[in-house]
C-alpha cells in the first residue's frame, strides 16, 4: 500500500513536470519580441530563431545618422557595400507591419565610393514581412557610386508585402539613351530596387514605386528565384519631350546618345529599366561561402508591371523559365524570355511590342499572350505588336485589336525598329532570321513574315503578307 502511494505521488510529479516544460517550450516557441526603434531592432538583425515586431509608426534613417556611426556595416563581394538594415541570423521573423521607414536620399553619398544596400539579407530562412521603404528626397539625389533598396542572398529567405518608393539616381529621365554599362555619354549613377541572389529566396505581393534610373527587380547569382504578385510602376516619357529641353546632361551632349547617332522623334522611353529581369552572371554569399554564377530556374507568377523598360525578361537565365498569370502596361516590351513557358498573361502594345526574341539563336519560346486595350495613347515607334526571331516556339496571340488603325503589325524576322538598333547599331540583336515555329495570331493584327522567314505554320485572323520561303499560315475568320 505505500509502494503504490509512493508510486502514485512520483507519477504525478513526474506529469506536471512534463506538462510544465511542455508549456515553456511552447511559450518559447511563439515569444514575439516587440522593439519601439530602429536601434533596438538592430541587435536582433544578427540573431538566429527569433521573432520580432518593430512597433507601428515613422522611423527615419538620416545621413547625420550614419555619420554617427549608427549604420555601418559592410559587405565584401566583387564591390564593397555598406547595408544600413542587414539580417545576418537564421530561421526568425521580422514583422513591420504599419511600419515606415524613411531613408534620406542624401544618404546614398555618405559612404564614400561604397555602393549602398539600404537592406540586405544573407542568413537562412528569414521571414520579413510589410515594411514600407520610402526614399525621402530629390530623383535626383544620385548616390556616389550606385544604390539598391533591398538585396537578397542567402537561402529560402521570404520578403512578403513590402511597399517601396525608389529615388535618387543620375541621370533621370531619359532611360538608357545616353549610357547604361560600360560605354557612356553620359556618367551614370543608378539606383535599383530590389536584387535577388542567393537560393531559393522569394519576393512575394510587394508593391515597388521606381522613380529611379536602375532595374526594379532583377536577379543575379540566383538559384530557384520566385517573384509572386508583385506590382512595378515606372514612368515613361516621349522622345520629343526629352529633345525640347533647353537645358541639363542631354542638352549638354547635343543629345547625341550612346548609340552613336541623335535621339529620334516618336519613341517613348522608361525612365528606368526593366520591370523584371535576370541576369546571367553575379555573385552571392550563401553560409559565409561566396557563389559565383549566373540565374537559374526563375518563376515569375501573378505580377504586374507598368511603365518600365521591359516587363520580364528573362533571356540570360538557364533552366526552365517559366511565367504564369502576370500583366504587362505601356511598357517598351512586353516579354523576353528566350526559351521557356508564358502562359495566361497579358500586355498592351501602346508602346512597344508584347513579345520580342532578344537573339536569333532563341529556341523553344512557347508563348500564350492575350493584348489588352492600351491605357494610354498609342506611341509605339517600331510598328510592332511582336518580333518573333530564332525557332521551335508555339506562340498564340489574342484578345484585343483595337490599335490595327495604327498600322501595328506582327513581325517574323527582319528589321525590329526598335530605336537602340537604328543605322546597324547592335547589328547580333536585329533583323534576324525566323522560322520553323508555330504562330496562332487570333487577333485581326496583320503578320509580317520577312525575307529572312521560312518555314512558319499555323493560322491567322489578321492579314498575312509573305517574304519568305516554305511559310504556310492558314487564314480564318
Amino acid at each position: 500500500m505505500k509502494i503504490k502511494s509512493v508510486f502514485n505521488y512520483n507519477y504525478k510529479v513526474a506529469k506536471i513536470f512534463l506538462l510544465l516544460i511542455l508549456v515553456l517550450g511552447l511559450t518559447n516557441v511563439n515569444a514575439q519580441t516587440i522593439v519601439n526603434s530602429l536601434s533596438e531592432l538592430m541587435p536582433y538583425l544578427e540573431k538566429d530563431n527569433v521573432e520580432v515586431t518593430l512597433a507601428p509608426g515613422d522611423y527615419t534613417i538620416t545621413a547625420a545618422d550614419v555619420k554617427k556611426g549608427l549604420y555601418k556595416k559592410e559587405m565584401k563581394l566583387k564591390n564593397t557595400s555598406s547595408v544600413l538594415l542587414l539580417f545576418e541570423g537564421n530561421n526568425s521573423t521580422y514583422d513591420f507591419t504599419d511600419v515606415t521607414i524613411s531613408i534620406d536620399t542624401k544618404v546614398l553619398q555618405s559612404f564614400g565610393k561604397n555602393q549602398v544596400n539600404e537592406l540586405q539579407i544573407i542568413g537562412n530562412n528569414n521571414v520579413l514581412k510589410n515594411l514600407t521603404m520610402v526614399d525621402n528626397g530629390s530623383v535626383h539625389d544620385a548616390p556616389t557610386r550606385r544604390a539598391t533598396n533591398i538585396v537578397m542572398d542567402g537561402s529560402h529567405n521570404r520578403i512578403e508585402g513590402f511597399h517601396v518608393t525608389t529615388k535618387g539616381s543620375f541621370p533621370y529621365g531619359y532611360g538608357d539613351a545616353f549610357g547604361k554599362g560600360g560605354k557612356v555619354v553620359i556618367k551614370h549613377r543608378k539606383h535599383s530596387a530590389c536584387l535577388i541572389r542567393g537560393e531559393s529566396n522569394q519576393l512575394k505581393n510587394s508593391t515597388f514605386i521606381h522613380r529611379s534610373y536602375g532595374h526594379c527587380i532583377f536577379t543575379q547569382a540566383a538559384s530557384n528565384p520566385i517573384i509572386e504578385g508583385c506590382v512595378v510602376e515606372g514612368e515613361v516619357r516621349k522622345t520629343d519631350d526629352m529633345l525640347a529641353e533647353t537645358s541639363g546632361p542631354a542638352f549638354d551632349v547635343n543629345f547625341m546618345t550612346v548609340w552613336g547617332y541623335k535621339l529620334p522623334k516618336g519613341y517613348m522611353l522608361s525612365t528606368g529599366e526593366a520591370g523584371i529581369r535576370a541576369y546571367n552572371a553575379g555573385e552571392t554569399i550563401i553560409d559565409g561561402k561566396v557563389y559565383k554564377r549566373g540565374t537559374s530556374n526563375p518563376t515569375v507568377l501573378n505580377c504586374t508591371i507598368k511603365y518600365m523598360r521591359t516587363g520580364v525578361t528573362l533571356s540570360h537565365a538557364i533552366g526552365k523559365k517559366y511565367v504564369k498569370g502576370c500583366t504587362i502596361i505601356g511598357c517598351e516590351n512586353g516579354y523576353s524570355l528566350g526559351s521557356g513557358t508564358v502562359v495566361d498573361c497579358k500586355a498592351d502594345c501602346a508602346f512597344g511590342p508584347v513579345y520580342s526574341s532578344t537573339y536569333e539563336n532563341d529556341k523553344n519560346y512557347n508563348a500564350d499572350i492575350t493584348i489588352i486595350p492600351a491605357t494610354d495613347p498609342y506611341y509605339n515607334g517600331s510598328g510592332s505588336v511582336a518580333y518573333i526571331g530564332g525557332s521551335g516556339h508555339e506562340i498564340t496571340l489574342r484578345g484585343s485589336d483595337e490599335a490595327v488603325q495604327e498600322g501595328l503589325r506582327i513581325k517574323v524576322g527582319g528589321d525590329k525598329g526598335n530605336i537602340r538598333l537604328k543605322n546597324g547599331n547592335f547589328p547580333h540583336q536585329n533583323d534576324f532570321k525566323g522560322g520553323s515555329f508555330k504562330i496562332n495570331n487570333l487577333t485581326n493584327y496583320p503578320i509580317f513574315l520577312s525575307a529572312k522567314s521560312s518555314n512558319v505554320k499555323g493560322k491567322s485572323m489578321g492579314e498575312v503578307s509573305d517574304l519568305g520561303t516554305n511559310n504556310k499560315i492558314k487564314q480564318i475568320k
